[in-house]
């Protein structure tokens, strides 16, 4: 089974598991910078063995959107 997605997200943002929902959008609270989305998509990289493409990157607008842009990838999280 594929590492939890809300784990990947706050181990990322540096943050407790319970304060990540699919609803957390990028840039509305202080720990989601564009420091810390480069750090999420590392972990998001190395987590499910993917290559996210620049264009992914951009649309990565909220935790529930980042669960939908991983199918792309064949990436059920």
């Amino acid at each position: 089974m594929a590492e939890d997605l809300h784990e990947i997200v706050a181990r990322a943002l540096m943050l407790d598991r319970s304060a990540i929902t699919d609803d957390l959008k990028y840039n509305s609270i202080p720990e989601w910078d564009s420091v810390a989305h480069m750090a999420l998509i590392a972990e998001l990289e190395a987590a499910y063995d993917v290559m996210l493409d620049t264009d992914d990157i951009v649309a990565m607008s909220s935790v529930g959107t980042i669960r939908e842009l991983l199918k792309k990838y064949d990436v059920e999280a």
